[in-house]
């Protein structure tokens, strides 16, 4: 079997068992026996959670150039104001967006502190190993920040699309799933992994 096809299968394979832990979960099994379309439907909304997590991987592997562009400078890891900032503004947002802009923020407190951790990740890699430090230095404002810019627009887009789901009962067990699949689709390592993770807490609404 080719390495793509392969992979194709393992991440499906994932996939299929963390969404049929999902449903076991969220307590609606009886509901799932009485539908014959209940099974795809429940992939198609693991999936839609994938909107999320894609982005969220996306923005973690955005933090490397971040790291890049501080490591070896007086620039700090940690930008209060810069994340001040970042949260004001998805608040307002959210309001238009008629979302609830605490729990946006919450959702962006965490995309940012999972950022930070990878940041810190990398930091602790360079400094043990030099001869993995990067070479060149992105410019933090030409370069990194509209593409963090753009992933902030379209995060509060996959927010206001997967409202509902998120609020649903089997929202963690359907966003492990979704985490899992883009793990996977996006290579992440170990590090990146944490960050994921790290990105998760706030998705679901009414989370205890």
């Amino acid at each position: 079997m080719r390495p793509h096809r392969l992979r194709s299968v393992l991440i499906s394979a994932c996939v299929s068992v963390c969404v049929a832990s999902a449903v076991a979960l969220s307590g609606a099994v009886p509901a799932v026996a009485e539908s014959s379309s209940a099974p795809s439907r429940t992939v198609a909304e693991a999936r839609s959670l994938t909107v999320l997590t894609d982005l969220f991987a996306e923005r973690l592997l955005v933090a490397d150039k971040v790291a890049a562009a501080k490591y070896g400078t007086a620039t700090p890891i940690d930008d209060p104001v810069r994340e001040k900032a970042i949260l004001d503004d998805v608040a307002a947002r959210a309001v238009g967006l008629g979302l609830d802009p605490e729990a946006v923020v919450a959702v962006f407190r965490d995309q940012i502190e999972a950022n930070k951790l990878v940041q810190r990740g990398l930091y602790a890699r360079w400094d043990a190993h030099p001869e993995e430090r990067p070479t060149e230095r992105p410019d933090l404002v030409k370069e990194v920040r509209p593409v963090l810019d753009r992933i902030t627009t379209q995060l509060l887009t996959a927010l206001q699309e997967t409202e509902s789901l998120r609020a649903g009962a089997s929202c963690e067990p359907r966003l492990r799933a979704a985490a899992l699949r883009s793990a996977f689709e996006h290579r992440l390592d170990r590090l990146h992994g944490k960050g994921l993770v790290r990105a998760l807490p706030s998705v679901c609404e009414g989370r205890p």
